[in-house]
C-alpha cells in the first residue's frame, strides 16, 4: 500500500508540473498572438520638462491613435504607442530609443521636442538603422547638415518660419538689429537664419546685439539691461516658455518694446502666449496657431473631436501630436510592412491630411510641408491672441532641390 501512495504522489507531482507547463505554453501563445495583433511605434518627449507643450501633444497624439483603430488601425492590426519620457536630457532620449527598439520592439520612433535632443535621437536611428518621425524639433540640421534616410521631420523648421517672418521684417523701416535667443542648438539655428534671411532682403540692415540667455534660466533684467543699451531699432525674439514670460514682465516695465517693433518666433502657440494674460505685448509679429478663428471642414472637424474627448481647446502641441501619429499610420499603411527600408520608401513622397489641410514629406530632404500661421499679438478679453493671421504653406518657404543638396550629405 505504501508503494501505491508514493506512486499516486508522484502522479500528482506530475500533473502540477505538467499543468504549470501547459499554462506557460499557453500563456506564451497568447501573449505572441497579442503582439502579432499590434503594430507598436515608440514615443519620446520631454514631458517633464516642458509640460506646457508636451502636455497638449500627446493630447493630440491618443486622439489620433484612437481615431486610427476605429477605422481599423494599421495593416489591420492595432495600433499601438509606447511612450518614454526624456526628461530634457540627450542622453535619457537615446537611453529610451534603445529600450523602445530592443525590449518593445516597436516599428519606429517618434516624437522630440528640444532641437539637441531630436539630434541625439536621429544619430541613433541612423546608427541601429531605424525610421524616427521626429515631431517637433526645429533645428535645420535636422533634415540638412546632419540628416539621414532614417530620420523624417514633421513641424516646419527654423529655416521655414525664419523664412516667413524675414518677409514681414524686411517690411520694416528698421535698420538696426537685436537678437535674444536661448543659448542651445534651436536658439542658434533660429538666429543664424533669420539674419541670413533678413540680410539678403535688407542688405542695409546693422546688428547692433545679440542676447544668449541660457534655456530656462534667463537672467530677463540683464537681458533687457543689454537690448536697451545697444538702442536697435526693431528686435528677433527667439524665447519661449518661462523665459518668454519674465522676458515680456522685464521688457515692459522697463519699456524697452515701447515703439519698438518685434518679430518673435513661436509666440504666437497658445501654449506660450496664454501665461502672458493681459501683459501680452501689442503688435508682434509672431508664428503661431490662432485655434479660435480658423474655419476650415479639416480644423472644424479635429476641434470639435478634441473638445469632445478632452474638454478643453486645442494648443500647437495638439496639432502636431495629432498629426505625427497620422503621419506614422500612414507610412506604414503605404509600405504595408513595417520594415525600415519599405517605410522609408513610403514616406518619401507621401501625402497626408492633417487639420491644417494637407501636407507632404519631401523626398531630397525628408522634411514635410506643413507651414504656421504668421499674425500679429493683440489682448482680447484680459487674454493674448493673434490677429491679422494668414496661413503660410510650407512648401513656398522651402529651398529648392539644387540648394539642398548643397546642404544636406547624400547619407
Amino acid at each position: 500500500m505504501q508503494t501505491v501512495r508514493r506512486i499516486t504522489r508522484g502522479d500528482d507531482r506530475m500533473k502540477k508540473v505538467l499543468g504549470a507547463a501547459l499554462a506557460a505554453t499557453l500563456l506564451a501563445t497568447g501573449v505572441a498572438r497579442a503582439q502579432q495583433g499590434e503594430v507598436k511605434v515608440g514615443e519620446i518627449n520631454s514631458y517633464s520638462g516642458l509640460p506646457a507643450f508636451t502636455e497638449p501633444y500627446r493630447k493630440g497624439w491618443q486622439l489620433a491613435v484612437e481615431e486610427i483603430n476605429a477605422s481599423g488601425g494599421v495593416l489591420g492590426k492595432k495600433f499601438v504607442v509606447v511612450s518614454k519620457d526624456d526628461g530634457g536630457k540627450p542622453a535619457d532620449a537615446v537611453t529610451a530609443a534603445n529600450e523602445l527598439v530592443s525590449s518593445e520592439g516597436v516599428a519606429m520612433l517618434t516624437g522630440t521636442f528640444f532641437s539637441n535632443i531630436g539630434l541625439a535621437v536621429a544619430d541613433y536611428a541612423k546608427q541601429k538603422k531605424v525610421l524616427f518621425l521626429a515631431a517637433e524639433p526645429l533645428t535645420d540640421a535636422m533634415t540638412w547638415a546632419q540628416g539621414n534616410k532614417y530620420t523624417f521631420r514633421l513641424r516646419p523648421s527654423n529655416y521655414m518660419q525664419a523664412a516667413m517672418l524675414a518677409e514681414e521684417a524686411a517690411k520694416l523701416p528698421a535698420k538696426k538689429w537685436a537678437t535674444i535667443a536661448p543659448n542651445y542648438e534651436y536658439g542658434q539655428s533660429a538666429v543664424t537664419v533669420f539674419k541670413q534671411l533678413l540680410s539678403a532682403k535688407r542688405p542695409d540692415i546693422e546688428w547692433v546685439s545679440e542676447q544668449w540667455p541660457p534655456q530656462g534660466k534667463i537672467d530677463a533684467g540683464a537681458v533687457v539691461q543689454a537690448v536697451a543699451a545697444a538702442k536697435p531699432d526693431a528686435i528677433f525674439n527667439v524665447t519661449f516658455g518661462p523665459d518668454l514670460v519674465k522676458l515680456v514682465r522685464e521688457g515692459n516695465t522697463r519699456g524697452l518694446f515701447k515703439d519698438r517693433p518685434v518679430v518673435s518666433l513661436l509666440t504666437g502657440e497658445p501654449e506660450y502666449l496664454d501665461p502672458l494674460k493681459d501683459e501680452t505685448p501689442e503688435g508682434w509679429i509672431v508664428t503661431g496657431y490662432p485655434w479660435y478663428s480658423l474655419k476650415t471642414p479639416e480644423h472644424d472637424a479635429f476641434l470639435k473631436a478634441y473638445q469632445a474627448k478632452f474638454n478643453d481647446y486645442p494648443r500647437l502641441g495638439s496639432i502636431v501630436g495629432y498629426a505625427t501619429m497620422k503621419a506614422a499610420a500612414a507610412i506604414i499603411n503605404k509600405a504595408g510592412s513595417t520594415d525600415t527600408d519599405k517605410m522609408i520608401a513610403a514616406a518619401e513622397g507621401i501625402s497626408v491630411a492633417t487639420p491644417l489641410g494637407p501636407i507632404t514629406f519631401r523626398a531630397i530632404d525628408h522634411q514635410s510641408t506643413l507651414g504656421a500661421f504668421v499674425g500679429k499679438t493683440s489682448v482680447k478679453d484680459g487674454k493674448g491672441v493673434m490677429v491679422d493671421t494668414v496661413y503660410r504653406d510650407g512648401a513656398a518657404y522651402l529651398p529648392s532641390d539644387d540648394e539642398v543638396k548643397k546642404l544636406r550629405p547624400q547619407n
